[in-house]
């Protein structure tokens, strides 16, 4: 009689760690993917002279289950990088999103360094709010000469046994001026 009511408690107890387990992992496969390091952000941007990248980013390959197996087939293959805008201020308008193509590995357990990728480019500053900057030396929507942004990457990539990998959102803070 026992055995039959411990079997539910067993039951709910697995489904409430294998729900947790989901609810944290959001990547498919065996590995996750976080950005571990930057070095080189910029405070300031000038839409006239930049700078616009940033210096140094380095990207590492985490197991899911540090005590499993691990193979090369965990490997993650990059393919692309997006950011995105946010203003932190009360303007409502933000630069178009990038989305970039990016070559590298990162070997299961290891790390990929990037170096100098841009977080802006031309649709970035030439559209508004940043071409506001430029054309008239301040934003028009509230009539700064600064706008601040939180600039949010995200990076996609493809382990070699074919399982989608997507990082977390790693952000950072900048004021961009004319």
């Amino acid at each position: 009689m026992k055995s039959k009511a411990i079997l539910p408690i067993l039951l709910a107890v697995a489904l409430a760690a294998a729900g947790c387990r989901s609810s944290t992992d959001r990547s498919a496969g065996t590995v996750l993917l976080e950005v571990n390091m930057f070095n080189g952000l910029p405070i300031t941007v000038s839409v006239a002279t930049g700078p616009t990248q940033i210096t140094s980013m380095t990207l590492k390959s985490i197991v899911k289950d540090p005590n499993g197996t691990t193979s090369s087939l965990q490997d993650i293959q990059m393919r692309s990088i997006e950011f995105t805008y946010t203003r932190l201020d009360n303007g409502t308008r933000v630069p178009p999103p990038l989305v970039d193509s990016i070559f590298g590995t990162v070997p299961v357990n290891g790390t990929l360094i990037i170096n100098n990728q841009e977080f802006f480019r031309a649709d970035q500053l030439l559209s508004p709010p940043l071409s506001d900057l430029t054309n008239f030396g301040f934003d028009q929507q509230n009539g700064t000469k600064v706008i601040p942004l939180r600039v949010t990457m995200r990076f996609f990539g493809r382990t070699l046994s074919g399982d989608d990998i997507v990082s977390d959102p790693a952000s950072f803070n900048l004021d961009v001026v004319p």
